[in-house]
């Protein structure tokens, strides 16, 4: 008799509103606070500064919704006195720690909607071409220390509302459809969905 994985799902900066894109069967959660919610193991870290603190190969999805804009893009080590790179840090961990073709789901405000600027602490901006330092043969971000790649599946400008979950629903169809009719303005955030290739 074939042995049923579960699989699982970690979200990133998830507060005490962890989200399931694909519904896996597992779900995980990390944030600053430590909280208690049934039916998540949910452990506590500081993303900006710490690694993941699961083991490699570990998740079939990892997904960060209105999370990845807060992490900075450099900060200085005052320890060693010498210049960090947290988001480049984080895209290694996330990488690391999704299994072969595991998903990395983001939605995050992004250039040019005000949205990606006007809250105080969005210090990494976001742009529609973000994601290619990641992605390829040999990735741009491998000169800043970026060890893994990623192919992208999905990358473009939705109405966050119709982008919670990976399924493809009614209303994410009439945007597709109906784009011309859609307020630009409500274009705010930027979805990714990044396949881990090892």
């Amino acid at each position: 008799m074939a042995e049923i994985v579960n699989r699982k799902s970690l979200d990133l900066g998830c507060n005490n509103r962890p989200r399931n894109p694909y519904n896996y069967e597992e779900l995980y959660g990390i944030d600053l606070d430590p909280q208690i919610i049934d039916g998540v193991t949910y452990v506590q870290a500081n993303l900006a500064l710490d690694n993941i603190p699961f083991e490699d190969n570990y998740f079939d999805c990892v997904s960060a919704f209105d999370f990845i804009e807060h992490i900075p893009r450099q900060i200085l080590s005052l320890d060693t006195r010498k210049t960090r790179l947290p988001f480049i840090e984080l895209m290694n961990e996330i990488w690391r720690v999704l299994k072969p073709n595991g998903v990395f789901y983001a939605l995050t405000p992004a250039y040019p909607s005000a949205a990606a600027f006007q809250d105080p602490t969005h210090v990494n901006i976001i742009t529609k071409e973000t994601h290619t330092y990641f992605c390829a043969d040999e990735p741009m971000a491998e000169m800043y220390g970026f060890h893994g790649r990623f192919e992208k599946l999905r990358n473009e400008f939705v109405v966050p509302k119709t982008a919670l979950t990976a399924e493809n629903n009614r209303a994410k169809k009439w945007y597709n459809l109906e784009k011309r009719i859609i307020n630009p303005s409500r274009l705010s955030h930027l979805l990714w969905e990044l396949q881990a290739k090892k």
